[in-house]
């Protein structure tokens, strides 16, 4: 269906551009999976493309949505708006593509948002303030941003290799150097440019040739100037058949659609490109780093000397930093020497990986039935982990998206999969990834826990060899019987279920609403216990975070064990959860 021509690069010609491109992805993400052989064969690209610009397109609809609710008139800022996208992307930047794509959309930004304050002088015409208009960016603009979008990202990469999404990405700034019109024209020349790189890239990494494919995530960036093309033409770029020197492989990087690899020719090319990556690092490292540029400096030049497929991103104190190494403590050892790392994931490349066996293994077979389950601290990450569950760290502040959910669901690698999303908030987004995952032919049952203490309970009681329905009612039981709260400390005044609250006060919630404001954390616990036990129970579970007091499990546990005879306490420590406490009682 075509879309109404954005004439400018305004606030919501970005909104459209996100919304094109995640849809452009999740068309091609299996095709662009497909073809990942460099630099791991690990067949992620498209899918962290996805997750990327889901994160991106989040942010800005969150400043939309702000905008709306603050009553502002028409639309918000440009520089509001690309900044928004530039650090959601930043946020939510996976794998190798996706890092890289997480700075072309940074560079892009910078621009954009200088035009739209104003900053025509030197990097492209912005109109409409005289006339009190929302300021935006034209075609000029959108060249200079093309083209400092392809050498920031070319920098942040340690060692820029030819034939990747940095060649594609160039090609297409180049292409749009040379374009006279408005944006459509600067974009369509831009996609074009990017889709002949593409094409001549098994010609300039002999990974590709072997494998008779494409490179990935130049695959990717292609569809995301296509949809640029859409945003300011209403039309979506016809297909147009790329030549692979494989014919069995051949690629289509137009139109979000890719023709798909035949399985006995996929398994081959990935056989070829284990050939001449085995050897590689073990582990894929990326973390989040609060750091200052001197730090960063001098971590590129430690993190360089470990590994490979160095790529840091990002500036004004905030940072994603992605390498492959063998020894991921170190790498994670370079980050807190720099500054503050957090969201911290390291993937094994593990046996039967292509990149590590030579592709001599055959895949594993799925499971029978797994686990998958968001938590909010890495002390409870643990705690999943080692009962067997597949989890997602969600951080304050940072909920995961329905991709990222899917994404745990497919690394479950199960026909059944119980999902918990242990949160109230996150009801949507999980039943979103269910469906989604259930299109891919895996069964999944989607529990409506709101708390990770009901998780738990249901964890308990998880049997993998019952039926799966009767798993599935159990742990909903378990789950439903158990009461959960939370111990916290108000942020701002505000009116509660239990009266007026100021900041710094300790609240204490029950089942979601606030029932104790009270101003000292331990003696507020324990009048949250008193009352969620004057309805019985048999067993209280703590979940400490980080700022929790030290004494407060000892105390609680006194009190427990005085007051309430027949009931049991267990205790855990939750890492950074956002809250002091989780109580659960069953």
């Amino acid at each position: 269906m075509a879309q109404v021509p954005q004439t400018f690069f305004d606030a919501l010609a970005v909104r459209t551009w996100c919304g094109l491109a995640l849809e452009a992805l999740g068309r091609s993400r299996e095709e662009i999976d497909a073809i990942n052989v460099y630099p791991v064969a690990d067949g992620d690209t498209g899918t962290n493309l996805y997750l990327t610009v889901e994160s991106a397109l989040a942010a800005v609809e969150a400043v939309f949505t702000g905008h709306e609710v603050g009553g502002g008139a028409g639309a918000p800022s440009l520089a509001d708006t690309v900044q928004a996208m530039a650090h959601g992307a930043l946020l939510g930047a996976r794998g190798n593509s996706g890092t890289i794509l997480a700075q072309l959309l940074r560079g892009m930004a910078q621009v954009l948002a200088a035009a739209g304050d104003g900053g025509a002088s030197s990097l492209g015409e912005a109109s409409g303030e005289a006339s009190g208009e929302t300021p935006h960016s034209d075609a000029r603009g959108l060249r200079i941003a093309l083209r400092h979008a392809a050498d920031s990202a070319r920098q942040a990469v340690a060692h820029p290799v030819e034939g990747t999404v940095l060649t594609v990405a160039s090609a297409a700034a180049d292409a749009a150097t040379g374009a006279e019109g408005d944006c459509g024209t600067v974009a369509r020349a831009a996609y074009e440019g990017a889709r002949a790189a593409l094409a001549a890239t098994p010609g300039q990494l002999a990974v590709l040739e072997r494998a008779g494919v494409v490179d990935a995530g130049g695959r990717g960036l292609v569809a995301v100037l296509g949809a640029l093309v859409e945003t300011f033409t209403g039309e979506r770029p016809a297909a147009v058949a790329v030549a692979s020197p494989v014919p069995v492989a051949v690629a289509a990087p137009v139109d979000g659609e890719h023709a798909r690899v035949p399985a006995e020719s996929l398994v081959d090319c990935l056989d070829g490109a284990a050939d001449l990556e085995e050897g590689g690092p073990a582990f894929e490292v990326i973390y989040l780093l609060e750091a200052e540029d001197a730090a960063v400096t001098r971590l590129r030049e430690r993190l360089d000397a470990l590994g490979d497929s160095l790529v840091v991103v990002g500036g004004d104190g905030l940072w994603n930093v992605h390498v492959h190494v063998d020894d991921a403590g170190a790498a994670v050892e370079a980050g807190v020497e720099a500054g503050r790392p957090y969201r911290i994931r390291i993937t094994h490349f593990a046996v039967g990986d292509v990149h590590t066996t030579g592709g001599g293994r055959p895949p594993r077979e799925r499971v029978q039935r797994a686990v998958v389950a968001v938590v909010p601290g890495e002390g409870l990450a643990g705690l999943y982990t080692e009962a067997g569950a597949t989890t997602v760290l969600a951080r304050p502040g940072e909920p995961p998206a329905s991709g990222e959910l899917v994404d745990a669901v497919r690394r479950a690698h199960a026909l059944e999969v119980v999902l918990l999303p242990n949160d109230a908030d996150l009801r949507h987004t999980a039943a979103a990834a269910a469906e989604q995952a259930r299109t891919e032919g895996i069964r999944v049952a989607l529990i409506p826990t709101r708390s990770a203490v009901q998780g738990i309970a249901a964890l308990a009681v998880h049997e993998p060899d019952r039926r799966f329905d009767e798993d599935v009612v159990q742990m909903t039981s378990a789950a439903g019987a158990t009461r959960y709260a939370e111990v916290t400390v108000a942020e701002r005044q505000s009116w509660t279920t239990a009266g007026i609250c100021q900041a710094g006060d300790v609240l204490g919630l029950i089942d979601g609403d606030v029932a104790v404001i009270g101003s000292e954390v331990t003696a507020t616990a324990e009048t949250v216990i008193d009352r969620m036990l004057q309805a019985g129970g048999e067993m209280v579970t703590l979940v400490l975070g980080d700022e929790a007091p030290d004494s407060i499990a000892e105390r609680v546990e006194a009190r427990v064990r005085e007051v309430y005879l027949a009931v049991d306490t267990v205790v855990y420590r939750g890492g950074r959860q956002g809250s002091l406490l989780l109580i659960g009682v069953e």
